[in-house]
Parts: structure tokens; sequence; C-alpha cells
């Protein structure tokens, strides 16, 4: 079939497979170009089909040599319907590790469950007896509590008051002014259910109870802090209150590896799209302008730009890994540059929907968002015909 974009507001539809195989391909180049990191040899990625989980994947592979083991939850295709871009993503991260001779197994399954997380510890002592890294990047927007049984939805609002500010429809371009209520007490302890340490908690101690944490074991979970303009929707939000949670949740988690001199850590990476920020009021106008400040600096990252830099530079460097005084990974440092951050205000304030096309850079922000579903990669034949059913090679079904 011919494939082509279907959206459904900050959503696509469709995927295109040969579109997501490219993208895959291009990020191990990126990673194949950047030279060998000292890094993990056995890694368990959960959240490892898209965006930065996907990075971190790739990275360990064609970084460090490194086993992995994927843990997400997409949709396969049926025949005339697309899989889901993280199932085409997950192919051919595989079909490529697979060519040059890397372990490369994973479970399409809620990453949430007891079941899953059992089911990835067999696979782990199968396979692989013990694993020195694991990368946390789950982004849903629900998640059921595998002890309680209650099923958690995460908002995005502001705390404590109505919040007012600019947006842009990135598919029209049309900056207008959105107003969100603030959210009630238990908007927030949901959020913080679903997006929070909860889960991650649950599966180290799930994998350290089962023996299969190496000596000298390091977790990463992905956080996001961001500036003045977003706080009130974001830092200061919501996602916020569940980020303070996480970035909590990783001293828990040291305190409970020091008997194999483990570590947690919250890295804080840049503003990028996804399609968890592509749903935030007000990102996608900071992301247009960040984007043409950053870029114009020769300091744009993407998601693997952003992961290469921070094993190179940050985990795997030699001593100690460097930290900020909340004792968090910065690898938003590019972005929260005062001189970058001071012009994405002076712009901020002259943001319309006739001023943006000069002043920022939405298209840009569209490619990258088409990008993530396979589509406008370069290189890519969009009028020929696809299959559109492709198989993981390494998938291990998910148990019920």
């Amino acid at each position: 079939m011919i494939i082509e974009p279907r959206m459904r507001g900050f959503i696509c539809l469709t995927a295109h497979p040969k579109g997501c195989e490219q993208n895959v391909i291009n990020q191990i180049n990126y990673i194949k170009s950047k030279g060998a990191i000292n890094g993990p040899k056995k890694v368990l990625v959960i959240g490892a089909s898209t965006g930065f989980g996907l990075a971190s994947r790739i990275t360990s592979a064609f970084g460090s040599g490194a086993a992995t083991i994927g843990v997400y939850f997409e949709k396969p295709p049926k025949e005339g319907k697309t899989a889901s871009p993280g199932w085409y993503n997950t192919a051919a991260f595989e079909t490529e590790a697979q060519k040059a001779g890397l372990y490369a197994k994973s479970i399409n399954g809620d990453a949430f469950s007891n079941e899953v997380k059992a089911q990835t510890i067999d696979l782990i002592k199968a396979d692989l007896g013990q694993i020195d890294l694991v990368i946390y990047s789950l982004a849903s927007p629900v998640r059921t509590n595998p002890k309680t049984g209650i099923t958690h939805r995460s908002v995005l609002k502001p705390i404590g008051g109505t919040f007012t500010d600019k947006t842009v429809d990135f598919h029209t371009g049309i900056v207008s002014e959105v107003s969100i209520e603030p959210a009630n007490e238990e908007e927030i302890e949901n959020t913080v259910a679903v997006m929070g340490g909860e889960d991650w908690e649950m599966w180290i101690d799930a994998l350290k109870e089962a023996g299969v944490l190496a000596d000298g074991f390091t977790t990463v979970a992905y956080s996001y802090i961001g500036p003045a303009v977003t706080e009130a929707v974001y830092r200061k939000g919501t996602i916020g209150r569940a980020k303070d949670h996480l970035e909590a949740t990783a001293f828990t988690i040291t305190d409970k590896l020091k008997d194999i001199n483990g570590k947690g850590y919250v890295s804080v990476n840049k503003a990028l799209v996804t399609q968890a920020s592509s749903a935030i009021p007000v990102i996608p106008l900071y992301i247009s302008l960040l984007y043409k400040i950053m870029k114009a600096e020769g300091i744009h990252e993407g998601c693997i730009e952003q992961i290469q830099r921070l094993y190179q530079d940050r985990l795997y460097t030699s001593g100690a890994v460097p930290v900020d005084e909340k004792g968090r990974i910065r690898i938003d440092d590019w972005e929260m540059r005062e001189d970058v951050q001071s012009r994405v205000i002076k712009l901020w304030k002259g943001a319309t929907t006739e001023t943006l096309p000069a002043i920022g850079d939405l298209a840009g922000y569209k490619t990258d968002f088409l990008n993530l579903f396979g589509f406008d990669i370069a290189g890519v034949d969009y009028q020929a015909d696809v299959n559109e059913v492709v198989d993981i090679p390494g998938l291990v079904e998910a148990e019920a």
C-alpha cells in the first residue's frame, strides 16, 4: 500500500515502515560516526521504541556494543492498517542489531504490570544473567497500579490558578491565546501516580530482588525543567509535580542500591518534539522559537545527539558523574544558557501568526513531528508501494 500521513490533532494515525527504518538507520550511523563509548554491556530500556528511549537503546548497542532488551507498548500492523511508529522503529533497530552481531530482544506489553516485569526478569536470567544499566523512559497518559488495581489518568494543567498565554497550532501556524483551568488535588495525585517515580522504583525493586542487577549497576530516568515561559503549565504544573516525585525517587533508588554499589540518576534533557510534548499547550511555540536560536548558534540537538552526549560526557566519562545542586544530570545545559533563554523571551513577546514564520522554526518543528511517524525523511520514496506488515525479529510475546 501507499502510506500517507493522516492527522488528528497532535497525533498521526499512520506510520511509514520504510521512513521509520531510515530514521533508525540515520541514528545508528550518527552513533557510529561519534566513535566508541566505554559504556554499558547489558542494558534494559523501559520505553524503548521512540524518542529518548529508542535513542538510548541505539546508543547502548552501537556506541558501546551492548546487548539490549527493550520493553514497550506498541500497536502491531494488520493487513491494510499500519502499526504504531514504535513497532517499525523496533523492527528496524533489531534487524540492524542482529546484522551487527548484537543481542536484541524485546517484550511488547504493559510495562506497568507485574506480568511484564516478571517476564522481563525471566528473559534477563535466561539470556543475559545480569544487567548493568536500566533506562526508564516511559511516556503514558494512563497507568494501572498493579498493587491497587486502580487506573490513574494524568492531566496537563497548572496548579493554583488559571493559566493564560500564547500557543501555536503547529499544523496551521496560527498563534492564539490558550487558557487552562487549574488542577484539583485528585488530578495532581493521579498525574504523579502515572508520571512520577513509583513504577521506576517498582522495576528496580523487582530486578534487584531477582538478583539480575550487576555490581556497580546504574539506572537513569528522564526529566525536563524548561524555561520561565512554560513553567506555569509545565514545571509548576501537574507534570512538574510528577517530575519532582521522579527526581526524589532517584535518591530512594540509590539508597536501595548501596549494597551493590548502584546509582539512580535523573537526567534533565532538552525540549524536543515528541508525541508527548506536542500535546502540551505553549510547548510547540516555545520549541519553534528555541530551535531557531539553537540552530543559528550551532548547538541544536535531537534525541540521538542528546543521548550520545549524555553517555559520552556524563554517564561514562572518567571520574564522578557531574550533577547539579539537586543531584540531577543536566544535559539541557545548552538550551538553558542565559543568552539562549533571553533571546527566547524577546521573541516570545513578539510572536504572532504573522511574525512566527520569520522569528521561529515552525517548519523544523513540523518536520520533526512528521519524522516521529516515518514521514518526511530524506531518501524515502513515499510514492512507492510498501508492505505495512513488518515483523520484529527479537520479539518475545507478552504473557497475558
